[in-house]
């Protein structure tokens, strides 16, 4: 049996930049009714960026929900109908400052699919060749070379905390593999 919700009714609670909150109120499969707060995100892109020398590049950056600087893969959100390649390339080349001759996906996640329409599509980018970074002018961040046996060792034992990094990281590894 095919489980779902039907919305009945929807509010929209706030409308910001980057996302908006909305109150439905949804019809579950035995007939009663709950309420669901939904953010709407346009979904984001994040690239694991690997040299020849088979480093990750990854960006260290201060995030401020967290209080704390993490370690993650470039990575940025995607305006409404924007292509999720050309998103990631555009990335790639303003945080880090590279193209990439290979640029190949790694799926798509679903970082809070309990209350968050964020869809994020995951690639890897090799065969790197420098070019100008374009930060934006409220981004402050340091790339750091990092090899990838010592990125898996970091990511198991929580010292890479954030969720796309992980995933992008040990997915990487897996594909190697094979």
């Amino acid at each position: 049996m095919a489980h779902f919700e039907k919305q009945l009714t929807t509010k929209t609670i706030y409308d910001g930049k980057i996302l908006e909150l909305h109150s439905d109120t949804v019809e579950l499969e035995n007939g009663n009714q709950a309420l669901r707060e939904v953010i709407i995100h346009h979904g984001g892109v994040g690239i694991l960026p690997v040299d020849a020398q088979n480093n990750l590049l990854l960006v260290r950056q201060f995030r401020y929900p967290t209080g704390a600087e993490l370690l993650e893969i470039p990575a940025g959100k995607m305006e409404k109908g924007e292509d999720p390649r050309q998103c990631g390339l555009r990335e790639l080349e303003e945080e880090v400052g590279c193209h990439a001759a290979v640029f190949e996906s790694m799926g798509c996640m679903w970082p809070t699919p309990a209350y968050d329409t964020e869809l994020d599509h995951l690639f890897y980018a090799e065969e790197l060749t420098p070019c100008n970074q374009h930060l934006d002018e409220d981004e402050f961040l340091d790339v750091v070379r990092l090899p990838l046996k010592k990125a898996i060792e970091m990511v198991l034992n929580n010292e890479i905390p954030d969720a796309k990094t992980q995933l992008a990281i040990l997915k990487y590894a897996a594909l190697k593999q094979k």
